[in-house]
């Protein structure tokens, strides 16, 4: 296991990655500020200096999660470091990089510093760098809770744009609370809007302002973009929720235990911000605030949505794509760009989890330049005409002759296919057809709360994410799965999978992790899809309602988005189970949330199968072409 200061520096890092391949910006600062801790992460002996030794664990560590564009932007800035090139780097030579690099920047974009003054009178640190000229000039407006520091604004100042960066409410340089996205809505208090206004009432802006960012910088856009200032025109949103609840914080009404942990710990928020999650296990008002979809008619912006189908922000991604496009105001209704590739939570990486998808870069008519250029300086290039959805469509990555592993476009989303059920049967089978009644008609295993099922791989933040074989968790007395026979031709699955299980359980609450899964003919089964439920609240995330025990009753485990061919050959699988720790808390069968060395108790859950209770995952299938 990584230490908690080694997550937050590949979290770092990773938002650098996702930036730069988002919007191929320079990036000497950007790495070098994202990575400013990186001596006392990774000293492990605290002798102040990063040995070969140590830089080796690191680049290796990096390698394994954002493959050769981190590897990159790490070898660059820690050779820029090595002043004497004698493979050490000394906490002398880090600072003297950094020195450089500031003042270098400073003078080239002519930054200053301003506080400014929100509506309650907070003041946040805001950076401004500007084009030479006497302007007026368009606006590129970043928020994060990362440090305005990160990531250059060269490139864009030499293209003739003004950057704002600016360090959201209680972080790094700003007053105010120290509570995650606070400040970035339209409740309680309106920063992204207030910083819109203040933006465009200064003589440098010609009034046309743009947004960007990814992960966090991408969830304060959409919050922003639900405030609705005016002169708001376009935004690059990259790998980000749409709702803080339903897409980041909890999912199925399970709390995403290691990511919320991990983050909010790891970026050193107040410490209360964790007790605030917990105490809000339900879709309450409290959420409502940080689920930008309830303001959709109110938005005005064109935007792009990057994200990937093992991202940890892959559902809300394209939700916010959908809703935008089809319910939004005017000037963000039918403007919408979505983007999504084969990757975890970063762009443009072939590989994801434990499998390479070839031809995965981003598609580059999608750039934010031609983006920003056409609405914010009003070029005419077209970019607005292109297809409004591009996915990625995965396929079997050992064979080069297997369909799929190719970019495709489409006018919307989701993509035309046919819901198609494939049945749970109580031989362990998975079949098109529904199974008849039986003398047993269910399956049945036990969950312990004190054992509880691993993760392996998945839409995951902090732990190791994508594709990852499944068979260790299949393998265990606590899951139940159902498999295919070999497909006689390819399948493709294209959109959102949603379970619909029959299930009774001994205790008053218990969850469903359900994961599907493509099984290679070696055996290995990799994961594609899941979904988790939590069964209290399986009615709605307002108001639990726990179960009877013992008596079944329906539910549907909404899946998350997919595009995949599974081969000629390959066979289907889903597994059933009742946890996935710890990306996901553990249920304690009480009914109440989990405590720890609260009080548990053992789940025995019986999954129908046929006759008047036939459990099946409805894939969205692709007919073939012919």
């Amino acid at each position: 296991m990584r230490s908690p200061a080694i997550h937050v520096f590949l979290l770092a890092l990773l938002v650098c990655v996702v930036t730069v391949a988002a919007t191929a910006a320079p990036v000497d600062s950007g790495v070098y500020k994202m990575i400013d801790r990186l001596l006392i992460v990774v000293d492990s002996n605290g002798d102040r200096t990063l040995d070969a030794a140590e830089r080796a664990k690191l680049e290796k560590t990096v390698a394994a999660q954002f493959g050769e564009m981190g590897t990159q932007l790490l070898a660059t800035v820690l050779t820029a470091a090595d002043a004497d090139a004698d493979g050490k780097i000394t906490e002398a030579e880090w600072r003297a990089l950094g020195k450089r690099i500031g003042t270098a920047e400073a003078t080239r974009t002519g930054k200053k510093t301003f506080m400014v003054a929100m509506s309650d009178g907070v003041k946040l640190a805001t950076d401004v760098h500007l084009p030479a000229g006497k302007g007026p000039f368009p606006v590129i407006l970043e928020r994060t809770p990362y440090n305005k520091n990160g990531g250059s604004p060269t490139g864009w100042v030499r293209q003739g744009y003004a950057v704002v960066k600016q360090d959201m409410r209680g972080r790094f340089g700003s007053e105010g609370e120290n509570l995650p996205f606070i400040g970035c809505g339209w409740v309680d208090h309106r920063d992204g809007a207030d910083t819109v206004d203040w933006i465009r009432r200064q003589t440098w802006c010609n009034g046309k302002v743009g947004s960007q960012g990814a992960s966090a910088g991408g969830i304060t856009q959409n919050l922003l973009a639900g405030a609705a200032p005016k002169g708001l025109a376009a935004q690059i949103i990259v790998v980000a929720a749409a709702s803080l609840y339903h897409d980041a914080a909890y999912v199925g009404g399970a709390l995403r235990e290691s990511q919320v942990l991990g983050w909010l710990k790891g970026n050193r928020f107040d410490p209360n911000a964790i007790g605030i999650f917990r105490a809000h296990p339900a879709y309450d008002e409290y959420w409502h605030r940080f689920d930008s979809r309830r303001k959709t008619e109110q938005m005005t912006a064109a935007a792009v949505h990057v994200g990937g189908w093992f991202d940890t922000f892959a559902a809300g991604t394209v939700a916010s794509f959908v809703a935008r496009q089809h319910r939004g105001g005017k000037g963000a209704k039918g403007t919408q760009k979505l983007v999504m590739g084969p990757w975890p939570h970063g762009v443009g990486r072939s590989r994801a989890g434990e499998l390479r998808f070839r031809n995965a870069g981003l598609p580059g008519k999608y750039s934010s330049r031609a983006w920003f250029d056409h609405y914010l300086k009003g070029e005419a290039n077209g970019v607005e005409k292109l297809p409004p959805v591009a996915y990625y469509v995965m396929g079997d990555t050992k064979d080069p002759k297997a369909p799929g592993n190719q970019w495709r476009y489409a006018a919307d989303w989701p993509i035309a296919s046919k819901p198609t059920a494939w049945y749970f049967g109580a031989d362990a089978g998975l079949s098109r057809s529904r199974p008849a009644a039986a003398d047993k008609p269910y399956v049945e295993y036990t969950f312990d709360p004190a054992d509880p099922c691993p993760t392996v791989g998945g839409c995951n933040l902090v732990l190791p994410s994508g594709p990852r074989n499944q068979n260790r968790v299949e393998a265990r007395d606590d899951t139940v799965s159902f498999t295919s026979g070999p497909l006689a031709e390819p399948v493709e699955v294209t959109g959102h999978a949603a379970a619909k299980i029959h299930v009774s359980s001994s205790a008053v609450d218990t969850d469903l992790s359900v994961r599907f899964c493509d099984v290679y003919p070696d055996g290995n089964s990799y994961l594609m899809a899941e979904g988790m439920l939590r069964l209290r609240y399986r009615d709605g995330f307002v108001t639990p309602k726990p179960l009877t025990p013992g008596q079944a009753v329906e539910v549907t485990v909404d899946c998350w988005p997919t595009s995949i061919v599974i081969n000629k050959g390959h066979r289907i699988r889903v597994t059933v189970t009742s946890s996935n720790h710890p990306r996901f808390d553990v249920n304690p069968g009480t009914g109440k949330p989990g405590v720890e060395g609260g009080k548990t108790v053992k789940q025995t859950n019986r999954i129908y199968c046929g006759g008047k209770r036939p459990s099946r995952i409805f894939l969205p299938v692709v007919p073939a072409e012919k």
